[in-house]
């Protein structure tokens, strides 16, 4: 399944987030996408995102997750 949704400013407003291949389900690919939107947002650095996102997810989900935040992934 596939979540869209548009997303704040670190890459431009109005984008949207697709998700290509995921393996987990709808309802957490969901909070994802609001996770890492909100986290773009509030930060400007991508290392500083990536922590957001992990910790987030830690918190939620139970440690240990990883993030990696970049342009061009998934391209």
């Amino acid at each position: 399944m596939s979540y869209q949704s548009n997303t704040g400013s670190y890459g431009g407003q109005g984008q949207k987030a697709v998700v290509k291949n995921a393996d987990m389900s709808d309802e957490m690919q969901q909070d994802a996408v609001e996770i890492a939107s909100d986290a773009m947002q509030s930060q400007t650095i991508e290392k500083d995102i990536a922590a957001a996102i992990k910790k987030k997810f830690d918190s939620k989900y139970g440690p240990t997750w990883h993030c990696i935040v970049g342009r061009n992934f998934g391209r």
